[in-house]
């Protein structure tokens, strides 16, 4: 009865059937008849223009889309707790030539207009301080909580007065949208968002992720950056694949709504145990080391969060009953 993260999850059998359907002779890179699909098949998600790339991983995915952001002088403000910040061993200045992320503070790790011009509004306008060139969100966030679409219009207003990129790490974005329940395009703030890491090795996944840019301009530079960073896969039709067999059918909110159903049952259960709202599919309580160890013994899995809390992730495969069955054992608690 494992709840320790989305990524421990299996591969949607969806997915194995569109990469064996994708085992034929094709052209090689980016240049197969999947690959050629990608744009308007997000297009048609989104309601927008955009121009899609395929990478393997969410860590690349973010560094892809923020590279055309910014310049290696320049920076990024995100959350200070962003996955781009806490969890990718520093990618993210490695991938843009040194650039800097500039930290803003914000509850339940989302940012807002205010915690944005905190940060950058004492950065004085000349050369010896870096200088702000993009915005990086994240939705959901890293504790589980989602943008409404007045927040993500408020950032982008924001944004725009200031002359910034604004970037959606979007590793659960699936699980965002199922909780919103307002369509993809409300979720992903299009008309205000440059570009979205859309997830999906935590919704069923194995090794493909979408950069989404809905500024198709920045798409051409990103492309030379994949090369160049090791990630324009030879045989990226079984990447493309994947992402086609998501999209069919909404497979992707499906899901994620699975995923979501779990969590909900148990912060249902946790009562003044919870230090974040559950929106997504994680849920963050207080607990104790012994109170954790008590949850393992009955054969729950799951990470401690701290001295005296814990995670518990559900995913696209969720078991309801033992979810159910955690959710009985934290109330017993």
């Amino acid at each position: 009865m494992q709840f320790l993260s989305d990524n421990a999850a299996p591969v949607h059998p969806r997915l194995w059937e569109a990469m064996r359907a994708a085992d034929a002779t094709d052209a090689p890179y980016d240049g197969d008849a999947l690959s050629a699909r990608l744009d308007d098949a997000m297009g048609a998600l989104f309601g927008s223009e955009c121009a899609v790339l395929w990478v393997a991983t969410g860590t690349a995915a973010n560094c892809l889309a923020l590279g055309p952001m910014c310049p290696p002088h320049g920076g990024v403000v995100c959350h200070r707790e962003a996955h781009i910040e806490m969890d990718e061993g520093g990618a993210p200045g490695f991938y843009l030539h040194g650039a800097k992320l500039l930290l803003a503070d914000g509850e339940h790790a989302k940012i807002t207009p205010e915690g944005i011009a905190a940060v950058i509004d004492p950065i004085r306008d000349d050369v010896h301080q870096v200088q702000p060139h993009a915005i990086s969100i994240t939705q959901a966030s890293e504790y589980g909580c989602c943008y409404r679409p007045d927040e993500l219009a408020a950032i982008g207003e924001l944004a725009k007065q200031r002359g910034l990129k604004l970037h959606m790490d979007g590793a659960r974005f699936g699980n965002a949208a199922a909780f919103l329940g307002e369509g993809a395009a409300s979720a992903a703030g299009v008309g205000h968002v440059d570009a979205l890491s859309f997830g999906f090795v935590k919704n069923g996944g194995m090794n493909a992720e979408a950069v989404v840019f809905f500024d198709p301009e920045l798409a051409d530079e990103a492309r030379y950056r994949r090369k160049r960073a090791g990630h324009l896969q030879s045989k990226g039709r079984y990447l493309a694949a994947q992402v086609l067999a998501m999209l069919d059918g909404d497979l992707w909110l499906e899901n994620a709504a699975a995923a979501n159903e779990a969590a909900r049952a148990l912060g249902g259960a946790a009562g003044e145990r919870l230090l974040h709202p559950v929106e997504a599919n994680e849920v963050f309580l207080r607990c104790t080391a012994g109170e954790r160890e008590a949850l393992r013994t009955k054969g729950f899995g799951f990470y401690d969060w701290g001295a005296d809390a814990a995670r518990f992730v559900s995913a696209w495969n969720a078991d309801q009953q033992a979810a159910r069955q955690l959710a009985d054992a934290i109330a017993d608690l």
